[in-house]
C-alpha cells in the first residue's frame, strides 16, 4: 500500500510503498477514502523538516531540554546517534480520515465489514491506503453523511473540545483568533450554541467566510473595527470568552484577549501560539486562562486509547470518541457547515506536490483533503425500506353486535377526541380500559361507562369477547403493543404513529404475517374529515401532475410536555408527520416515492417534500414559530387549471370550471375523527375491509421516518419497495 511520509532531517516528503498494517484484536483495518490535511498541525511539521539544525533546534526547545537531559545521562557520542538516527527516519504524517472497514478485529462487535468509519489519531489516521484503528479513535459515520465531510471528524473534536472548555452559555459574545480550519469551526459551534461570535484573522477572505458561516463580524486585529464590533455587542463590557486559534510566533493574540475581554472573561487556548500573558491585564482582569488538550479526555493515555478502555459517563461525559461522534452528528443535521471550508481536493498521488504547493504558498487554503480515488466511497443515496406486505388474511369474523372494545390508555386525546364519540355511538360497547394506574383507569370508565378498568393488559388481551383494541398511549410504545393486540387475534386502533423506527415497522408487519390478522388502522383522521373529502369530489379526477402545500402552524409546545423527550418518544414530527403525509396522498392518490427534508437551523420547523409516481409533489411546511393567532393548517392543491383550498377544517373553495366555496358561517373543526371511528367500527362488525388500506399505512409510516434520514444526509431518500 502507499503512505505518505517525511524525513525530519533531509526535509524529504515521499508517498512510499509500505507493507499492509495487520488488523490486531481491539480495532478495525480501514481502507480510506479521504483523508484531511490540517493545514495549521501538518504544515507546521513540514516548515520545521526544512530548517537547518539550529532553526529546528529554536521552533521546538521541548525537544532540546530532552535532548540536553540525555546529554547528561548518556553522553554526547551517544545521545548524537540516537538523535540523528531519530532524525533521519520517516515519519508519518495526517490524523483524520474517512474510510470503510475492510477487516474487524477480535472483541470488536459495534462496526462490520463495510462500514464507514470517521477516524482520529497521529498514529491511526493517517495519509494512507488502510490504516489499523483501535476502537476508541474511530466512529460511524451517520446515514447519508459524505465521506469528505466525515473526515473532518478529528479537526472538528479539536474544535469542539476548545468550545467545551469555553463553556458558553446561551446569549453570550465570543472572540476568535485566528480564523484557520480550526478557528472556521470554532466559530460555528460557538453561532449553534446561541453565542454571537466576533473573529479576528489578517486574512480579509477568511474573515469573509466565518462572517459567511456565522459570526457578526470579523477583521483584521490591527483594525479599530473589531475593537468597535466587541463594544457594540458587548455594551463595553468586553468579550465573555476567548479562543485562541492562532498559530506563530507573535504574543499579540495573547495581548488582544486581555485587551478585549471582560472582567473574570475565559481564555481559551486551542492553537499553539505564543503565550507569554501580560501579567497586569490578566491579574487586573483575574482572567481564567484555560487550555484545550487535543480531541478530549482519552487523548494521549494509552489505556484509552490503545486498550480500548472507555470512561465511564457518568464521570467523563465527554471523551475523544464521544466528542468524534457528536461533531458527526453536528454536520450530518446541518449544524455545521464543512463544505465551504474545502479549498482543495487533490489526488492522493499527488500528495507530495501539494504538501509543496501549500508550503509555498501557491495553494491557499482553509482546508485541503486527499482523494484515494482507487478505493474512493461516496455516499450511497439514503433509502428507507417500505417493506411488503405479504399476509394471508384469516376467515372474517361473523357479524355481531354491540362490537366489545378496550382502550389501551385514556389520557388527554382518548378522552377529548375519540371516546365522547364512542361513547354515544350504537352498537358499540366499551368494554375495558387498561392503564398503567389504577386512578386514572377508574375516571376513564367512570366518564365513558367502561365495564371493566384494570392495569393487567395480558388479561384484555386473553379475552375473546374483545374484538377490538385501542392503543391510545405515548409514542414509544405504540409498535410493541400493536404487535401484541395483532398477534393475539384483535382488531387494532393504533393512534399515530404506527412506529418510530424502520425495526419496529418490520415487527408489526411480523406479527401481521404470524398471525395472518391485518385488521389494523391508524388514525390518520384528515382523510376522513367531511369538508376536505366534499372539497375533493368537487375538484374531481384529474389527468396531470399535482401540486400540494401543506403549512402546519405547530405553535410551540408547552415546557414539560412528554413531546419534547426525544431520545425516547421521537421527533416532534415523528409523532406527528403521518398525519400530513397521509392527508397528502390520500389527496394525490398514490403513495410517496422519495422524502426531502431540510430544517433551518437553530428551530424546529421544517420543510418536507414528498415526489409521487406520476411526477406530483407535496410540500409540508412543519413550522412551530409562526403566529398563534394563525390557522394551524391551510392546504392548497393545484392541478389541471383547478385549485383546492382548505382553511383548517373550516372553510373550504374550489377553483375551477365553477367555483365552489363552502359556507363561511363559522362552524366547529371536524378533522374526520367521528367518520373515521364509524368505519373502523363497521369493519370490525362486519368483517369488511379496513378503512385503510394496510399498504398505504405502511407507506406513510416508512415516509415519515424518512424525514429523519433525509434531514440527516441533507439529500432525497428513495422509499424502496420491497419486491
Amino acid at each position: 500500500m502507499k503512505q505518505v511520509v517525511q524525513n525530519y532531517k533531509s526535509g524529504e516528503l515521499a508517498v512510499l510503498d509500505v507493507p499492509v498494517p495487520g488488523c490486531k484484536p481491539g480495532g478495525v483495518l480501514v481502507r480510506t477514502a479521504y483523508s484531511l490535511i490540517s493545514t495549521g498541525t501538518e504544515l507546521m511539521k513540514v516548515s520545521e523538516a526544512g530548517m537547518s539544525m539550529l532553526g529546528k533546534a529554536r521552533s521546538r526547545p521541548d525537544q532540546v531540554a530532552k535532548v540536553m537531559q540525555s546529554v547528561a545521562t548518556n553522553g554526547v557520542p551517544a545521545t548524537y546517534r540516537k538523535v540523528m538516527g531519530k532524525l533521519d527516519s520517516y515519519t508519518p504524517l495526517g490524523y483524520s480520515l474517512c474510510g470503510v472497514v475492510e477487516q474487524v478485529g477480535a472483541g470488536i462487535d459495534d462496526v462490520k465489514v463495510g462500514d464507514v468509519v470517521a477516524c482520529a489519531g497521529n498514529e491511526h489516521a493517517l495519509h494512507a491506503e488502510l490504516n489499523w484503528v483501535p476502537k476508541n479513535l474511530y466512529t460511524p459515520v451517520p446515514d447519508g453523511l459524505a465521506p469528505r465531510h466525515a473526515a473532518f471528524g478529528t479537526v472538528g473534536s479539536i474544535a469542539l473540545q476548545g468550545v467545551r472548555q469555553g463553556e458558553p452559555q446561551l446569549g453570550e459574545v465570543a472572540l476568535v483568533i485566528g480564523l484557520g480550519l480550526i478557528g472556521q469551526l470554532v466559530v460555528q459551534l460557538l453561532t449553534a450554541s446561541g453565542v454571537r461570535v466576533v473573529g479576528v484573522d489578517p486574512d480579509p477572505a477568511r474573515c469573509a467566510l466565518a462572517e459567511r458561516l456565522g459570526a457578526v463580524s470579523c477583521g483584521d486585529p490591527a483594525s479599530a473595527a473589531v475593537e468597535a464590533s466587541v463594544v457594540e455587542l458587548t455594551d463595553g463590557h468586553g468579550v465573555d470568552q476567548v479562543y485562541l486559534a492562532a498559530g506563530g510566533g507573535s504574543n499579540h493574540p495573547v495581548e488582544l484577549a486581555a485587551h478585549l475581554s471582560r472582567d473574570r472573561g475565559r481564555v481559551v487556548d486551542i492553537g499553539k501560539c505564543r503565550l507569554d500573558l501580560p501579567w497586569n491585564a490578566y491579574y487586573e482582569k483575574e482572567l481564567d486562562v484555560r487550555f484545550s488538550r487535543s480531541y478530549g479526555p482519552g487523548r494521549y493515555d494509552p489505556e484509552y486509547e490503545l486498550a480500548g478502555r472507555d470512561y465511564p459517563i457518568g464521570y467523563v461525559r465527554w471523551t475523544e470518541r464521544r466528542n468524534l461522534a457528536c461533531f458527526l452528528d453536528l454536520v450530518a443535521r446541518g449544524r455545521v457547515d464543512v463544505e465551504p471550508l474545502i479549498s482543495h481536493i487533490a489526488d492522493f498521488d499527488d500528495a507530495v506536490t501539494t504538501y509543496q504547493s501549500l508550503k509555498d504558498g501557491e495553494l491557499k487554503a482553509v482546508a485541503v483533503l486527499f482523494r484515494y480515488p482507487e478505493q474512493e466511497v461516496e455516499a450511497a443515496p439514503p433509502t428507507v425500506a417500505v417493506p411488503a406486505v405479504d399476509v394471508k388474511p384469516g376467515p372474517a369474523r361473523a357479524t355481531r353486535t354491540p362490537v366489545r372494545l378496550a382502550f389501551v390508555g385514556a389520557g388527554n386525546y382518548a378522552t377529548s377526541m375519540l371516546l365522547p364519540h364512542l361513547a354515544r355511538r350504537e352498537g358499540v360497547e366499551l368494554s375495558t380500559v387498561v392503564t398503567t394506574t389504577a386512578l386514572s383507569a377508574a375516571n376513564a370508565r367512570r366518564k365513558f361507562g367502561f365495564a371493566e378498568a384494570t392495569t393487567d393488559l395480558d388479561a384484555v388481551l386473553g379475552d375473546k369477547s374483545v374484538d377490538a383494541v385501542f392503543v391510545v398511549t405515548r409514542h414509544s410504545s405504540h409498535a410493541e403493543l400493536t404487535r401484541k393486540a395483532l398477534l393475539a387475534g384483535k382488531a387494532v386502533f393504533v393512534e399515530k404513529p404506527l412506529a418510530l423506527t424502520e425495526d419496529e415497522l418490520a415487527g408489526v408487519l411480523a406479527a401481521v404475517e404470524e398471525s395472518g390478522n391485518d385488521r389494523l388502522q391508524v388514525g390518520f383522521n384528515r382523510r376522513f374529515a367531511p369538508l376536505l373529502r366534499e372539497a375533493k369530489e368537487r375538484f374531481g379526477a384529474r389527468t396531470g401532475p399535482a401540486s400540494l402545500r401543506y403549512l402546519v402552524n405547530a405553535g410551540r409546545l408547552q415546557h414539560g410536555s412528554w413531546y419534547l423527550q426525544q431520545g425516547t418518544e421521537g421527533s416532534r414530527f415523528a409523532g406527528e408527520g403521518g398525519h400530513f403525509i397521509d392527508t397528502a396522498s390520500w389527496l394525490l392518490g398514490a403513495d410517496p416515492v422519495s422524502v426531502y427534508a431540510t430544517a433551518p437551523s437553530g428551530n424546529e420547523d421544517l420543510q418536507v417534500v414528498l415526489r409521487y409516481p406520476d411526477g406530483s409533489t407535496a410540500t409540508i411546511s412543519y413550522v412551530t414559530t409562526g403566529a398563534p393567532g394563525f390557522p394551524k393548517e391551510t392546504l392548497d392543491l393545484v392541478a389541471d387549471g383547478k385549485v383546492l383550498r382548505l382553511d383548517d377544517f373550516v372553510r373550504a373553495s374550489v377553483y375551477g370550471g365553477k367555483r365552489w366555496v363552502s359556507s363561511r358561517l363559522p362552524k366547529a373543526r371536524d378533522k374526520g375523527q367521528n367518520a373515521e371511528l364509524a368505519a373502523f367500527v363497521k369493519a370490525v362488525r362486519t368483517g369488511g375491509p379496513m378503512p385503510v388500506p394496510l399498504e398505504s399505512l405502511v407507506a406513510t409510516t416508512a415516509a415519515t421516518l424518512a424525514v429523519r434520514a433525509g434531514l440527516a444526509g441533507g439529500v432525497p431518500v428513495t422509499l424502496a419497495r420491497a419486491r
